[in-house]
């Protein structure tokens, strides 16, 4: 007998210009989350900084390293979505449900390829291996092709990026954009849909490229835009990353609200590991 894939969640079509709202609420759920929003702004900005630090005279690494931590974003973005969410069902949105999102694995147990909370874990190690092999390109794209070994970001800018005869940089935007499309429609809903219900990570993914391939345009622009804010962050001395980083995690939750119906599937309460039901998934 063949299987029968479980459905998806519905779609919405939206117009060009949402993704503006989004930001605009992600102002306001900032606004109320108060520091334990900016807080995780701060520690990815301190992440960042760790990485510049590591690799700040190994620029063939460093181009890599910051572009593949982007990757990762909607993983480490999580407990935004939570906050997001408390927020808007009018529940606190403080550290002690930062801590139990994050913990909320250890409680899941029953079906580790199932709807339970272990299939946002996996969801992130794909991210991290997707992250790992982009850094392991972008560095031996650089190091291989480079006319001279590129250490420092006016290397990079000079030999790669300003490069007269040269085609390295035009490689390497290429193949980035080509692993970073397929990642970003893969992504931009998924998270949050696994936080809030109990669907699989098969459905979330097809979910998530639906709603790309059913709202081109806007996404399109939301990619823009992510992309615009992030490299603004990365340009202030990771300084603006503090309020860029929570206000797209924010963003991305109201993104999902407008996006998906998710209406049909049952929700995936915190800390639980049992459907609606009470029966284990």
């Amino acid at each position: 007998m063949p299987r029968h894939l479980p459905p998806l969640p519905a779609v919405r079509t939206i117009g060009l210009l949402q993704p503006m709202d989004w930001l605009a609420l992600a102002w306001h759920d900032m606004a109320r989350a108060g520091w334990i929003s900016f807080a995780h702004g701060l520690a990815l900005t301190l992440f960042g900084a760790a990485i510049l630090a590591v690799a700040h005279n190994r620029f063939w690494l460093l181009a890599g390293a910051l572009s593949g931590f982007l990757v990762v974003a909607p993983v480490l973005a999580t407990s935004l979505y939570a906050l997001s969410r408390a927020l808007e069902r009018g529940e606190p949105a403080n550290f002690a449900l930062v801590l139990k999102t994050w913990l909320n694995w250890q409680g899941s147990h029953v079906n580790k390829w199932g709807h339970d909370y272990w299939c946002m874990l996996q969801f992130g190690a794909l991210l991290a291996l997707a992250a790992t092999g982009w850094v392991l390109t972008s560095a031996a794209l650089i190091t291989l092709l480079a006319p001279v070994p590129v250490l420092t970001p006016l290397d990079f800018l000079r030999h790669v990026v300003l490069a007269r005869d040269g085609w390295l940089f035009e490689l390497w935007l290429a193949l980035g954009s080509f692993m970073a499309a397929p990642i970003f429609a893969s992504s931009v809903v998924a998270m949050p849909l696994l936080l809030e219900r109990r669907a699989s990570l098969r459905q979330a993914v097809l979910t998530s490229w639906q709603a790309v391939l059913v709202n081109p345009l806007p996404m399109a622009f939301w990619a823009a835009l992510i992309l615009g804010f992030t490299l603004l962050g990365l340009g202030s001395l990771l300084l603006g990353l503090i309020a860029v980083m929570p206000m797209l995690g924010h963003a991305s939750w109201h993104a999902y609200r407008d996006l998906i119906d998710a209406s049909g599937l049952p929700q995936r309460e915190p800390g639980s590991s049992h459907d609606d039901s009470g029966v284990a998934a």
